[in-house]
C-alpha cells in the first residue's frame, strides 16, 4: 500500500476532504443506521420500513450545492447498507430503492449530477446483510443472531451475489472513483474482487476494510487511537467522522458535536497527510436537515480561508512543540495550531526568521521575532517566536499561519 498510486487513483491525495452520505430506509424510522440491529427488530418489523420511504424532495444538486460549498471534493453514499437495502436498481434482489413508493433510482440520479459537475463520487457497501438468505449470520457484531426462518446460509453464494451487484454498480453508473467497504464479520480472503473493481474503474479507491488490504487504511472516528500520536502518514489514509454523536444515518433529536471540535479533528488529519470524511444522515425525505447543513457550511467558511495549507506536504519534526502540526510547500511552511493554550507560539527549534507570518484565517500579519526564551535558556541562540495571537478572537477555529521564509528550512 502506497502514499502514492501513481495512476488514476492519484485524485484522491488532492481530493483531501469529502462528505460522507448514511442514506437509506432507516431515515424513516429516524433513529439510527443501524435500526434494526440495535432495536432488535425482526425482517417482518424492519423491512416494511421499505414501503413508506418515499423521498420527494431528493435533489442531487442540493446535496452538491451544500458538498462544494463546505470545500468538499469527492463524495461517498451507503449503497447497502447492514440492513441489506438496495440504494439502486439492482437486477439481483427485489429489496431496492426502486420498489419504494419513490419508485426511483436514486444513484443514477446522484450519479448524473455527479458526474456533470465533475465530483468524484464513491461507493459504500456493506458486506453485512440482515436480507439475503445466503448470509451467515452468526450473532456476531452487526449480524442478526443467527439464521433466519427460510435461510440457507452459505458464504460462497453469498459473496457471489456480492460479487454480481459490485459488478452492477461498477458498470452502471459510469466513473467510479472507490468503494468503501464495511462491515466484514467474516474470515475470508479474496483479493479477485477488489482486482474486479480495478480493472473496471481504474480510478477507484479501495478502503481497507475488503476481503485484502486494500489501496486506502481507513480510521473510524476516535476508535483506534494510534491515530493520534502518528507525526505524519506513510501510507493512504482516510479518516471518517460523523456530526452527529449518536448515528451516522438521520436521526431525529441527535446530538451534535460542535464545529470546534470538528474543525480540530479535520485539521489533524489534513495536515499529518490524510484524507477525511465527514457524514451527515439525509431525512427520509431526501434532504440533508438545514442544521446539519448549517454545520457543514460553518466548517466550509473555515475550510475555504484556510485550505492552501492542506495542499502543502506534511512535514513532521520541523518543531518540537506538541501543538502545533506543519506542512510545507517550497519555501512556506503552514503551522497548524490545533491546540492552543496560549497567545505566544514558539517554533522551536527554528532559527531563521519568516520574511512574513500570515493568518490565514482572516489575512492579517503577525508579527515574528528571533528571541531568547527562559524555556530554552540551556541552548544557545534564540528561535522563531510568533507573540500575541489572535486566540480569543480565534477561539472557535483552528489557526492556521503561512510563513514564508527566504530559503527551505
Amino acid at each position: 500500500m502506497n502514499r502514492w498510486f501513481s495512476d488514476a487513483r492519484d485524485w484522491f491525495q488532492t481530493a483531501k476532504y469529502g462528505l460522507f452520505l448514511h442514506w437509506g430506509i432507516y431515515a424513516v424510522g429516524a433513529w439510527h443506521e443501524q435500526h434494526q440491529y440495535r432495536k432488535r427488530l425482526s425482517r417482518p418489523e424492519y423491512e416494511p420500513f421499505m414501503h413508506h420511504f418515499n423521498p420527494v424532495d431528493f435533489d442531487p444538486d442540493r446535496w452538491l450545492d451544500i458538498a462544494e460549498a463546505a470545500g468538499m471534493r469527492y463524495l461517498v453514499i451507503t449503497t447497502k447498507h447492514i440492513d441489506g437495502f438496495c440504494m439502486w436498481d439492482s437486477a439481483l434482489t427485489d429489496y431496492k430503492i426502486t420498489n419504494t413508493p419513490y419508485g426511483r433510482d436514486t444513484l443514477a440520479m446522484l450519479a448524473e449530477a455527479c458526474h456533470r459537475r465533475g465530483m468524484p463520487l464513491c461507493l459504500y457497501y456493506s458486506f453485512v446483510d440482515h436480507h439475503h438468505p445466503n448470509y451467515p449470520n452468526e450473532g456476531r457484531a452487526h449480524e442478526l443472531p443467527g439464521p433466519q426462518p427460510g435461510d440457507e446460509p452459505d458464504l460462497d453464494r453469498y459473496l457471489d451475489y456480492v460479487r454480481g451487484q459490485i459488478r452492477e454498480l461498477c458498470t452502471n453508473y459510469g466513473p467510479i472513483h472507490g468503494i468503501w467497504w464495511d462491515a466484514r464479520r467474516f474470515e475470508k480472503d479474496d483479493p479477485s474482487l477488489n482486482a474486479m473493481i480495478h480493472e473496471l474503474q481504474p480510478a477507484a479507491v479501495i478502503n481497507s476494510r475488503g476481503l485484502d488490504p486494500g489501496d486506502v487504511v481507513v480510521y473510524e472516528r476516535d476508535y483506534d487511537k494510534e491515530i493520534h500520536s502518528m507525526p505524519a502518514f506513510t501510507v493512504a489514509t482516510e479518516a471518517c467522522q460523523a456530526i452527529g454523536q449518536q448515528s451516522w444515518g438521520y436521526r431525529e433529536g441527535e446530538d451534535y458535536f460542535t464545529v470546534k471540535f470538528l474543525i480540530q479533528s479535520i485539521d489533524r488529519i489534513l495536515a499529518k497527510g490524510g484524507n477525511y470524511l465527514l457524514n451527515v444522515g439525509p431525512t427520509a425525505k431526501g434532504c440533508i436537515a438545514p442544521n446539519e447543513a448549517e454545520i457543514l457550511r460553518r466548517i466550509g467558511d473555515w475550510y475555504q480561508r484556510v485550505g492552501e495549507a492542506f495542499a502543502a506536504e506534511a512535514v513532521p519534526g520541523l518543531t518540537d512543540n506538541r501543538q502545533v502540526l506543519t506542512t510545507r510547500r517550497g519555501n512556506t511552511v503552514y503551522a497548524h495550531l490545533h491546540e492552543v493554550t496560549g497567545d505566544g507560539l514558539v517554533l522551536h527549534p527554528i532559527r531563521q526568521l519568516p520574511d512574513r507570518v500570515v493568518l490565514l484565517n482572516d489575512g492579517r500579519e503577525l508579527t515574528a521575532r528571533l528571541d531568547d526564551l527562559p524555556i530554552y535558556h540551556r541552548e544557545e541562540g534564540p528561535c522563531l517566536h510568533i507573540p500575541r495571537l489572535p486566540v480569543e478572537e480565534m477561539q472557535n477555529e483552528v489557526m492556521v499561519l503561512r510563513l514564508d521564509f527566504p530559503a527551505a528550512l
